[in-house]
């Protein structure tokens, strides 16, 4: 009984420090490609995504970077799911002119075919379409809380795969080596 005790200590600990430590990461990344897509899809585009927190200003910086599309990129997003499930818009990272963010988020354009795309996301960006999901507009805390859980993921949606053509889950560090 006591070593069962005792185990549940040092689990519980473990956790608890693995949780305080993803608390201090401040830099985000995902690798981006078709076979992340759920449902995946071929394609032969791929490419990366960059985020740093700065959680005393409130703010995130990205830099998302893709190649390789064959049919015109209209949109790219952050979204909150799990590594196999689909999830609603917390955040826009560009957009088209045939798929404009919402009024009034104010993101770059889409670059076509490759290029990339930077920029500040606050508060007033977050929540476009998340709230059934329990991310409201305006909730940065509940915005940060999904990318350090691991349950948001970036992706670049395509006139050809509209559901979004690259994928990559938002994951702590500076990404593969």
């Amino acid at each position: 009984m006591r070593k069962a005790g005792i185990a549940v200590v040092v689990v519980v600990c473990a956790l608890s420090a693995r949780g305080h430590a993803q608390k201090g990461v401040n830099v985000f990344t995902a690798v981006l490609a078709g076979a992340n897509e759920v449902p995946l899809v071929s394609s032969p585009a791929q490419g990366t995504f960059r985020a740093e927190i700065d959680e005393a200003a409130q703010v995130v910086h990205y830099e998302l970077t893709y190649s390789g599309f064959a049919t015109a990129v209209r949109q790219s997003h952050i979204h909150i799911a799990q590594p196999f499930a689909s999830g609603a818009i917390m955040v826009w990272l560009c957009d088209s002119a045939s798929n404009p963010a919402p009024l009034p988020v104010d993101v770059p354009p889409c670059p076509q075919g490759e290029g990339t795309v930077t920029g500040t996301i606050t508060a007033s960006d977050v929540g476009t379409a998340s709230s059934a999901q329990g991310v409201a507009p305006g909730e940065f805390d509940e915005f940060i809380a999904a990318i350090r859980g691991g349950n948001a993921y970036a992706n670049v949606h395509s006139t050809q795969s509209q559901g979004g053509e690259i994928r990559g889950q938002i994951k702590p560090g500076n990404g593969p080596k």
